[in-house]
C-alpha cells in the first residue's frame, strides 16, 4: 500500500513531464497521462480510493509544473 502510494505520488508527475516535452504542449501530455490512468483504473490495477486521488493530485501538481516551465521557456 505504501509502494502504491508513493508511484501514485511521483509517476503521474513524471509522465504529464514527459509526454509534455514529447508533444511540446502541456495540455496533450495531462491528456495522455489522464487517459493511461483512467485505462488501469478500468482494468483493475488500483484497488483503493486513496490512491486515485494521490494520482489526480500528482497530474495536476505536474500539469502546473509543466505549464510554469513552457511560461518560463517563451519569455526567454
Amino acid at each position: 500500500m505504501v509502494t502504491k502510494a508513493i508511484l501514485a505520488l511521483i509517476l503521474p508527475f513524471v509522465l504529464v513531464l514527459l509526454f509534455t516535452r514529447v508533444t511540446y504542449n502541456h495540455y496533450v501530455g495531462a491528456l495522455l497521462t489522464a487517459a493511461l490512468l483512467l485505462a488501469s483504473y478500468f482494468k483493475g490495477y488500483s484497488d483503493y480510493y486513496m490512491i486515485a486521488g494521490l494520482d489526480a493530485v500528482s497530474l495536476v501538481a505536474g500539469f502546473m509544473f509543466a505549464r510554469n516551465l513552457k511560461e518560463k521557456h517563451n519569455k526567454n
